[in-house]
């Protein structure tokens, strides 16, 4: 069976536990017409680069799905009448990458420079021997005198 990667877009005011609830809807579809779901990865609640249906944020879900193109195509269909859904892409690749995805990489790599691993500002290296800049003069004492 061929396989996809898909992403789609829900609208920011509904909770995580609807988010999943859409996955499982859309998981059951998938299943139902003979496919399958490899992997969910949920990317949680991200800015859009512009408004869309009068949102300025969404959740983001990857599904990488085993399945025939019926069952892609009634997916769609579905995601396309469900209100809580803004877009949506599907896009047929040679391999699933077993692996995280980019996104769910680049949070963790946000979490972690969050723990406090950086020096203190207190920690930086005395700026007492920086050398002497002279005089300093206002703007209206360095105008043309005259």
């Amino acid at each position: 069976m061929p396989l996809y990667e898909h992403v789609f877009l829900a609208r920011q005011d509904i909770s995580s536990q609807q988010v999943e609830a859409l996955v499982d809807t859309f998981k059951g579809v998938i299943e139902t017409n003979g496919g399958k779901v490899e992997k969910v990865e949920g990317w949680g609640l991200k800015t859009l680069a512009y408004r869309i249906k009068k949102n300025r944020k969404a959740h983001f879900t990857l599904l990488n799905l085993d399945a025939p193109p019926a069952a892609v195509k009634e997916m769609e269909r579905q995601m396309g009448i469900n209100e809580d859904i803004l877009r949506f892409m599907t896009i047929k690749v040679e391999a699933l990458d077993p692996e995280p995805s980019a996104m769910v990489q680049k949070r963790d790599r946000d979490d972690r420079r969050d723990r406090g691993d950086r020096p203190d500002r207190g920690d930086r290296p005395d700026r007492g021997d920086r050398p002497d800049r002279g005089e300093r003069r206002r703007p209206e004492e360095t105008s043309r005198e005259g």
